[in-house]
């Protein structure tokens, strides 16, 4: 793989994850969920800044990216006996807990002894210097600095994500897959944009190409074929396919001109295209070159490309069930490479393809994505109550480690392929 497909594959993939996850970041936020932390990369982090109570951070590794939602995974921020600096506020509140005891910075240095940043908000331990047990209050949106020097509000459980109601929790765990359907408009309505022009996969004749059955026949630039041997014509694609298919048959055309409806004849001529035997007419579809047209053409491009997205994932276990239906980060990364090679605007259309792609995978009812997650608010929600924790926790390891088996078992067949 050489460095430019490299870098497409960074790109493509790095975007797809940031904007998933940013799809669950708005819906969090909107639901007065605390996102404690937004990583665009993994690993390390460069640089990071702070800004409506989130923290951004920008990480080493280009790929992916994470939301941090308070309760989410949450490990204890502090630990019985650390030493740690704290900033108090006019009214004697804990504002800021620094645990670069170390490090240059202001504070109170105190030594922990037992703490409670989810109800109480309050840390028991020892100033220095006084031999006496203190407990302090903790501020509801009180930093604290970690180990790495990121300042993170800490997560009161009432800014839990298990704190939600659970139509909020629906909402953020359904924001990402409709991020990747938007991002998928977007690209599809900006390459209508960068495209010279555009077709809409309509059945209405562009060109005419001269010396071919079709003119012979007498079809016409803006003819509108509606129908082929009495089967009506709703896109070009489908078109295109009946006269491939006709095996050089002869053809009754119903064409739609200038408000009249005309029957022509023609038989379609064979022809070689790269190697494989077919059947054409000689004509092209009609291209668009105004604002509508090409915003339309990205409409369309997403809805066909969710539909075609859509047979092959619930065609999967048609004819029997095989990984070679399926394809990891290695068979997305040889695929990159490829489509690289073809130019910018062809990686932006496999984007989004992907995009869709990943949307849609996200939302089967497995455990541990988020067609799993919204099953169970489902479940909760006919219920009336919360599933047992330990019942939703088992429910998605479960789901979490089917993935993981399914990921590996995928890996290794693309490498050996």
């Amino acid at each position: 793989m050489n460095l430019t497909a490299i870098i497409a594959f960074i790109f493509v993939f790095g975007v797809l994850v940031t904007v998933h996850e940013f799809g669950h970041f708005i819906a969090a936020k909107k639901t007065g969920v605390r996102v404690r932390e937004f990583a665009i990369g993994m690993g390390p982090k460069l640089l990071h800044w702070r800004r409506n109570h989130t923290t951004y951070t920008i990480r080493i590794l280009p790929v992916g990216g994470y939301v941090r939602m308070a309760g989410m995974d949450e490990t204890p921020d502090l630990d019985a006996g650390q030493r740690v600096r704290l900033v108090f506020d006019a009214q004697g509140v804990v504002s800021t807990i620094d645990t670069q005891i170390d490090g240059p910075g202001a504070g109170v240095p105190f030594q922990i002894d037992s703490f409670d940043l989810n109800d109480a908000l309050t840390l028991t331990g020892y100033r220095e210097d006084e031999p006496t047990l203190t407990t302090v209050q903790v501020d509801h949106g009180a930093t604290i600095i970690d180990q790495q020097g990121i300042a993170l509000l800490i997560a009161p459980r009432d800014t839990w994500v298990q704190s939600a109601k659970v139509y909020q929790r629906a909402i953020i765990n359904i924001a990402g897959p409709v991020m990747n359907f938007v991002l998928a408009l977007i690209v599809f309505c900006l390459l209508g944009f960068l495209q010279p022009q555009v077709t809409l996969n309509e059945p209405i004749v562009g060109t005419v190409e001269s010396g071919m059955p079709a003119q012979q026949a007498g079809l016409r630039a803006n003819d509108h074929i509606q129908a082929v041997n009495g089967q009506t014509m709703r896109s070009w694609d489908q078109l295109a396919t009946t006269i491939s298919g006709s095996a050089g048959n002869k053809l009754s055309l119903s064409v739609k001109r200038q408000g009249q409806t005309k029957t022509i004849k023609l038989t379609p001529k064979q022809v070689k295209v790269d190697g494989t035997t077919t059947h054409l007419v000689g004509i092209t579809p009609k291209t668009y070159t105004d604002f509508g047209a090409r915003l339309k053409y990205g409409i369309l491009a997403t809805g066909s490309t969710t539909q075609r997205i859509w047979y092959a994932i619930t065609h999967l276990f048609s004819g029997g069930f095989s990984l070679n239906k399926l394809g990891g980060p290695v068979s997305i990364a040889k695929t990159t490479s490829t489509v690289a090679k073809a130019g910018f605007l062809n990686v932006l259309v496999y984007m989004a393809m992907l995009s869709i792609n990943l949307g849609m995978m996200n939302l089967i009812p497995i455990p541990a994505l988020d067609g799993g997650k919204l099953l169970l608010n489902l479940i909760e929600a006919i219920w009336r109550r919360p599933l047992p924790e330990n019942i939703e926790n088992a429910v998605t390891v479960a789901g979490a480690a089917f993935m993981v088996v399914l990921m590996v078992a995928v890996t290794i067949n693309d490498l050996l392929r």
